[in-house]
């Protein structure tokens, strides 16, 4: 095979779907077997503070491709409707559904990667609306069309045909990925591939995951997913969880999950390495959002609980970046960066203008890549946003606000990493408090479209059903029904579920 050389480099972008940093043998997870993504790590760069833009799979994944924030670009949740029409595939049940483009009009740093030559595919998850037509600059167009479901027997579009494949996902998520580097045959021109997982997002029971994934986890202690007796008090009632056996269970199944992703990065590794392109390939590695299993007593991420949380465990992210012979290797950064930092740092290290830069909150930090040191920026700060609940971290503080009532939290990481005590009413941090939320409310005020502004958006967790705003054509946006049905048959609230009250116990 003719080694894959361009002028540019090419891109290789693979994303999973609520990983936690924290679920990497790299970063100092012992019970998580994850070869490749070590294998990643030793020739490139860890970066052990990146953090999401939203806690929760489809506004992170927006924010990534776009470099907006969620109040920028209008998607506040995870998309419930618009995915997918839902007679277009006979037999399948599911709610009336249409497709929406949530991004239409928003360019991406793949149709500028396109512009300049750049052939661009993408395999796996897309969860950002209209999953049948291509779009943001990729002409190889290879989709599941949802936001989650079974590891077997899924839907996927190919060449515009939507067809059932009965294999693990993961490896048909891979295989995708494959085909289109084979595809790659002119050795001058470009290309970007993004590699988009739905690993390890739930389901974990057991036959989802293949049996020697699993039992590679049968006698692992899952140490590094701690029981916190009675679980958080927000907990919602619809995350999959539990003690004793069944917790070794869903445990198994995540771990299964992730070093399946792991299988299938050291694949595309040797692809590009037969292909003679590894070298000249700049290869990313990161996920949307965090993920708590276990971790402060919840299952889920940022809507793991209502209100929706901000704990570092359901906002940061692994992050490994590497080209081998080009970025330093080896090294573990600590900068505070986020993934609206992405779309900025890839036109950069590839040369290409990015004619939104200053309408973006993102700043390149490329230079790390080409083993310079970060330029200076104005504040060493991150920020974060689901819906009415915003974050701003610095790396000693984390401040919460939740619009418009609270409530709100202050965290003294550097004394309290684990985020267990609430000094958000201490008297001695009137001071710090007032100054973190101006702090915020100037960032966000800078950057939000009023039209679009997260913190005016009844964000419920439960999904987002159409286009935010006055752009919905008034259509209800979010999934409200909070309502279930708890093991004792009594039907309650999420809302109630703080206090405990008790709505009705009709059945």
């Amino acid at each position: 095979m003719a080694s894959q050389q361009s002028d540019r480099p090419n891109i290789v972008l693979v994303l999973t779907d609520d990983q936690g940093a924290w679920a990497l043998g790299c970063a100092g997870n012992p019970e998580v077997q994850t070869p490749n993504l070590d294998r990643l790590a030793a020739t490139g760069i860890r970066f052990d503070s990146f953090f999401c833009t939203s806690p929760v799979c489809s506004p992170a994944r927006a924010s990534i491709l776009t470099g907006r924030i969620p109040s920028q670009h209008g998607v506040h949740d995870w998309l419930r409707k618009g995915n997918l029409k839902h007679d277009r595939v006979p037999g399948q049940e599911g709610e009336d559904d249409r497709e929406i483009q949530y991004l239409q009009g928003m360019p991406a740093y793949t149709d500028l990667l396109a512009a300049q030559g750049y052939t661009c595919g993408i395999s796996g998850k897309w969860h950002l609306g209209d999953s049948i037509t291509p779009q943001k600059g990729f002409s190889y167009w290879y989709l599941f069309p949802y936001g989650g479901g079974h590891y077997h027997d899924a839907l996927f579009i190919r060449n515009g045909r939507i067809e059932r494949d009965p294999r693990y996902l993961s490896d048909v998520i891979t295989e995708g990925a494959l085909g289109f580097l084979d595809a790659q045959t002119d050795s001058s021109a470009p290309f970007y591939l993004s590699v988009h997982y739905t690993a390890p997002h739930s389901p974990w029971d057991r036959g989802e995951h293949p049996e020697e994934l699993v039992a590679l986890y049968a006698d692992c202690p899952f140490e590094t997913c701690p029981e916190v007796p009675g679980g958080h008090p927000w907990q919602i009632n619809s995350a999959p969880r539990g003690t004793g056996e069944r917790r070794r269970e869903l445990l198994s199944g995540y771990y299964a999950a992730v070093t399946g992703v792991d299988r299938g990065v050291g694949r595309i590794l040797d692809k590009l390495s037969a292909m003679g392109a590894l070298e000249n390939t700049l290869f990313v590695f990161t996920g949307d959002n965090g993920m708590n299993m276990g971790h402060h007593g919840i299952w889920g991420k940022g809507n793991g609980t209502f209100p929706l949380n901000m704990y570092d465990t359901s906002v940061k992210v692994p992050m490994l970046i590497t080209r081998p012979g080009h970025t330093p290797q080896g090294v573990v950064d600590d900068h505070l960066l986020s993934a609206y930092d992405i779309m900025p740092t890839l036109l950069d290290y590839v040369d290409v203008p990015n004619p939104m830069a200053e309408s973006l909150p993102g700043c390149s930090f490329a230079d790390l890549l080409r083993g310079g040191a970060l330029s200076e920026r104005e504040h060493v700060v991150v920020y974060d946003e689901y819906g009415p609940v915003r974050m701003i971290r610095t790396q000693d503080w984390k401040y919460v606000h939740r619009y418009p009532y609270g409530p709100n939290e202050l965290y003294d990481l550097k004394h309290d990493p684990g985020e267990a005590r609430n000094a958000v009413d201490d008297p001695a941090q009137v001071g710090r408090v007032a100054g973190l939320k101006g702090q915020l409310d100037e960032w966000f005020l800078q950057y939000a479209s009023p039209a679009l502004d997260g913190s005016r958006e009844p964000v419920t967790g439960k999904g987002q059903i159409d286009l935010a705003g006055a752009a919905g054509e008034g259509r209800r946006a979010y999934e409200a029904d909070w309502w279930y049905i708890d093991d004792n048959g009594t039907r309650r609230d999420d809302r109630a579920f703080l206090s405990g009250a008790v709505l009705t116990t009709t059945r």
